[in-house]
């Protein structure tokens, strides 16, 4: 499905702070939480307006340098984006990032083949942990901190370790529904 830039900037708000509005979008655009404002420039960067794609790619490579966050404009990168701490995030071009995905810091998603990650819808992945090469990660799966994903993760678990093992997984049916799941307003 294809999402119009202001789609994107409204559901990765909306992630940050459970609502929408012009008055909220203004104030963490300038300033406040670092994760959202970077990911509202990285947004802006695919405009269709050449003079706010201009801009928004010189304020992306400002912040991308000032935060320690490597994500390439071209990144398929769904609705939902919630960058935890705004720094230190590596992600390659060639990964694709499903919606209401957390990135938290220290994260790299990488490839050396040009055929990076995959990676499901609702998302976790925790801080220091590395996703080598070209691995699916299914919907609603939970990558736990400091975790070495080499292999395929299937959806509704829980991974964690160096290389990455399944030490939960969710029953069908027994867990809450993700309350980002719908995100898009």
């Amino acid at each position: 499905m294809h999402y119009s830039v202001s789609e994107l900037i409204k559901a990765d708000l909306y992630r940050y702070y459970g609502r929408y509005s012009l008055g909220l979008l203004l104030k963490n655009m300038l300033n406040a939480n670092r994760g959202f404002r970077y990911s509202f420039w990285l947004r802006l960067c695919n405009s269709s307006n050449l003079l706010v794609r201009t801009f928004a790619r010189l304020m992306h490579r400002r912040l991308s340098t000032r935060y320690q966050i490597q994500i390439p404009p071209n990144t398929k990168i769904g609705p939902g984006l919630y960058l935890g701490h705004g720094t230190s995030i590596i992600v390659n071009e060639a990964a694709v990032i499903g919606n209401n995905c957390n990135l938290s810091h220290f994260v790299t998603i990488g490839s050396n083949s040009h055929q990076a990650a995959i990676i499901g819808d609702n998302v976790y992945i925790g801080p220091n942990t590395c996703i080598i090469e070209h691995v699916n990660i299914g919907n609603d799966a939970t990558i736990g901190a400091g975790a070495i994903v080499i292999k395929d993760v299937p959806s509704a678990v829980t991974v964690a370790g160096n290389p990455a093992r399944i030490i939960s997984t969710k029953q069908p049916g027994r867990f809450v529904q993700n309350r980002f799941e719908n995100s898009v307003p």
